[in-house]
């Protein structure tokens, strides 16, 4: 009766056969990281997709994953070097036209390398590569000259250059419509930066001198900052209203003036080193601004819908991989005579996440069909992105329980990605 009240219908008859139960009887049959209901999926299941995912998955576990354990403890990763190896191979420019070096590919096909990088094991490189492929560079593709992107598109695709995006100061930060500051867009948790600082604290200025603009401030929080050959900037160009006294530069990391003070020792993200940066008196060509002065508010808000959509399709296999390794490890860990996973308690708590895992999928994969067709799914891009969030810290909670005193050790991915949420 209780079962029922919980889950009504044909779920509550599955979980209600005798164990090892339908959950762990379905994903064992799928193998590693199966679904339940594995069927197709609507939007980016096709041949070429799949391809595109096993090519990708070949190089996370010979070039990446072997030495992700030395990366995190080293609280850095090369990205010269993985960068080179995915750009080679095409990963870098998914979406971007084949005549800056990408592939030419629709955004389907950037959700399905999101979701096949979720197989990394951690979460710093990933979050790295979305800076890298979909943060940075998306104003510079769209609205770049033919001169800049030559400058900066082209060898970021190809993994020559690593890029990094300048948002955040102490205390500043996400609500870019009120930025009084001039340098842009920067972040350490990747699509999350914008939404968690307050940008109408900055204080960065670039002020327009003859042919120059001169930069003076500090960022704080910025993924690859110790390693970028170039920043995609966000400056307050004028005293204009908010909306429309900001502009979007290419700003080269070798000019001086520009000190990358420290790397951020930090709790999660180990693999992914985070600057802080000062400018003092950086001098950058007028044309390096992207697209017209004054619209870098608007650049910025475009590409809003493809960085969250890109995190929840990361964060769908990370949270995919922590829920089956604790199947596995719950199957096989005994406690008073029986597998953990026999208890009743474990095995309707993974059926709870593994359901609102597929849930989410389902969120995703129909926003993702619909921005292809061209719709405006802010709407649904923030859902999944509020979902997503509050699912990694569930699943990464509820099956770090069950792994007892191996999930208090590092040895274990669920502790991993615990410390991250």
């Amino acid at each position: 009766m209780a079962l029922a009240r919980r889950f009504p219908g044909a779920l509550a008859m599955a979980l209600a056969r005798p164990f090892p139960g339908a959950l762990a009887m379905a994903l064992r049959a799928g193998g590693r990281g199966a679904r339940l209901g594995s069927e197709p999926r609507d939007a980016g299941d096709s041949p070429r997709h799949r391809d595109l995912r096993e090519a990708l998955r070949k190089i996370i576990d010979k070039e990446i994953n072997p030495f992700v354990d030395k990366w995190e403890e080293e609280g850095q990763f090369p990205a010269h070097k993985v960068f080179k190896i995915l750009g080679q191979a095409g990963f870098l420019g998914v979406d971007k036209p084949t005549e800056y070096g990408g592939m030419g590919l629709d955004f389907s096909y950037n959700i399905a390398v999101a979701e096949e990088l979720g197989n990394i094991r951690c979460g710093g490189i990933p979050m790295a590569i979305g800076v890298q492929a979909g943060m940075a560079t998306p104003a510079l593709t769209r609205f770049g000259s033919h001169e800049l992107k030559k400058q900066f598109l082209i060898p970021t695709i190809a993994g020559d250059f690593v890029a990094c995006l300048g948002i955040s100061e102490p205390g500043a930060g996400s609500d870019v419509a009120n930025t009084k500051a001039c340098v842009c867009l920067s972040h350490d948790s990747g699509i999350n930066d914008l939404l968690r600082t307050k940008v109408h604290d900055i204080k960065t200025t670039a002020v327009r001198k003859g042919d120059e603009y001169v930069i003076n401030g500090a960022k704080m929080w910025i993924t690859s900052g110790s390693q970028a050959d170039w920043m995609c900037l966000l400056a307050n160009t004028s005293e204009g209203p908010p909306h429309r006294n900001k502009s979007l530069m290419c700003l080269p990391m070798n000019l001086p003036g520009i000190h990358v003070a420290k790397k951020i020792d930090k709790l999660g993200m180990r693999s992914s080193d985070t600057a802080q940066i000062f400018f003092e008196d950086v001098r950058v060509p007028c044309k390096n601004v992207i697209g017209e002065e004054g619209k870098g508010f608007t650049y910025q808000m475009l590409q809003f819908q493809e960085e969250r959509l890109w995190g929840v399709a990361t964060a769908l296999t990370q949270m995919e991989t922590i829920i089956q390794e604790t199947i596995e490890y719950t199957r096989q860990r005994k406690v008073f005579g029986q597998p953990v996973l026999h208890n009743q308690s474990v095995h309707f708590r993974l059926a709870e996440l593994a359901t609102e895992l597929e849930l989410l999928r389902s969120l995703l994969h129909r926003a993702v069909a619909l921005y292809v067709e061209g719709n405006d799914v802010t709407k649904f891009a923030s859902m999944a992105k509020l979902k997503a969030g509050r699912l990694t810290r569930e699943v990464t909670d509820s099956c770090l329980q069950f792994w007892g005193g191996m999930g208090f050790t590092s040895e274990v991915l669920v502790s991993r990605f615990y410390r991250y949420v």
